[in-house]
């Protein structure tokens, strides 16, 4: 893994004058008709939260993950009648960088505020609900935790919302359970 993955997002000063990291960059083109092979790239490239560079071109910043991952899509285009390749680059200016790192984060930024929301609305749910809705919360954590490369500050809410809504289910379980059992875990649900 690169050292500067998983980092946020350099804006001025020292780390913003760096050179360029290595990103790794899927091209291709896939025939209009049968539409099911473009549905499907297009919603694991969003499971993977690509940077969109141009109409069939997305990066990711380079690491053997993202590069393995890359290469399976690649190869599936490939079976389904399209073209596709994989390159490794470098942006030529950090302000390029930056662009395509700012994009990244502004969309998990997006996602962990709804997290964040959906976690107050369910505050407001019947207890026994609330135990479902934090299982499929975590999950939700763990899935944009994954392509969360420049992590925003809404990460951090994101976190702190599922712990408030832990603490409700245990605290609704702690109140309803025997004396002797065991309380349940109330880590965020993968929260870094």
């Amino acid at each position: 893994m690169q050292p500067w993955l998983h980092h946020t997002v350099p804006t001025s000063g020292a780390s913003a004058n760096r050179e360029p990291g290595e990103w790794v960059l899927l091209a291709y083109r896939l025939p209009r008709e049968p539409s099911g092979p473009r549905t499907t790239l297009w919603r694991r490239l969003k499971r993977l939260g690509v940077a969109q560079i141009a109409d069939g071109v997305v990066a990711l910043p380079a690491d053997a993950r993202t590069r393995e991952q890359l290469e399976w899509l690649a190869a599936e285009v490939q079976e389904a009648a399209g073209t596709a390749g994989t390159w490794s680059a470098r942006p030529t200016t950090a302000a390029q960088e930056r662009g395509l790192a700012s994009a990244m984060a502004a969309a998990r930024a997006a996602e962990y505020r709804d997290l964040a929301g959906q976690c107050a609305t369910v505050l407001e749910d019947d207890p026994a609900d609330r135990a479902r809705a934090l299982r499929r919360l975590r999950t939700d954590w763990r899935a944009v935790s994954r392509r969360d490369f420049f992590p925003p500050p809404e990460r951090e809410q994101a976190a702190a919302a599922l712990r408030r809504l832990a603490d409700a289910v245990t605290g609704t379980a702690m109140a309803t359970a025997p004396a002797t059992a065991p309380a349940p875990d109330t880590a965020p649900g993968g929260a870094r």
